[in-house]
């Protein structure tokens, strides 16, 4: 049986105007492997705002009633790909790309400081790892959208007819321009549709 697979970024924030995750969630979509023939990609990009994951994500977990969430955001000071193993229930007052914030400091009141990530976080890594660009576990997806949406997520997979696995990663920012000589090499969109085609091979197979 076909898998479904959502695969979600995030626009532009305040202080980010340029958001990676969008244009890899394009590519990702488009991609054509062999592991993916059955696979049904639904691409879509969260506006950066509170408000769109609580709108969005029921709305897309409805509709397409997916097998897997593979779900990316920007972490501007990372150097390199973060897998979030979990989401904490903590929110910063930070305002979001439509300047609202959350008036509360926790995103369930009197629920558990954590919640667990439902995917194979060591797989996903081993994955990352064979495309040669560098990729971590973490276990601090911050306080802003992408821990929101990680806590949504896992919410989600935690009920009746949920997804069966939804993953979370980080990527940092990307070299838009050539690099100059003796600075550190970033990463390209290159390389994190590489590296993002291989996760969501590893995704599919483990659905």
């Amino acid at each position: 049986m076909a898998a479904t697979i959502l695969v979600t970024g995030f626009g532009p924030f305040p202080g980010a105007p340029f958001n990676p995750t969008g244009p890899l969630v394009e590519r990702l979509a488009r991609l054509r492997r062999p592991y993916l023939a059955n696979v049904k990609i639904v691409p879509h990009i969260f506006p950066t705002g509170y408000a769109a994951v609580d709108r969005d994500l029921p709305r897309l977990l409805a509709t397409h009633k997916p097998d897997a969430l593979l779900m990316f955001g920007l972490a501007p000071r990372a150097r390199a790909l973060r897998i979030e193993t979990r989401a904490r229930n903590t929110v910063s007052l930070l305002p979001d790309a439509t300047a609202a914030s959350l008036s509360r400091h926790t995103i369930a009141a009197g629920g558990s400081a954590a919640i667990a990530l439902p995917a194979p976080v060591h797989r996903l890594l081993a994955a990352f790892r064979t495309t040669g660009v560098p990729a971590a576990l973490s276990r601090d997806a911050g306080r802003y959208l992408c821990n929101y949406l990680c806590w949504r997520a896992a919410e989600a997979a935690g009920k009746k007819g949920g997804p069966r696995l939804a993953a979370f990663v980080h990527v940092p920012k990307i070299a838009r321009t050539a690099r100059r000589p003796g600075k550190r090499r970033k990463l390209t969109l290159g390389d994190l549709t590489r590296a993002g085609a291989a996760v969501l091979v590893a995704v599919a197979c483990h659905v």
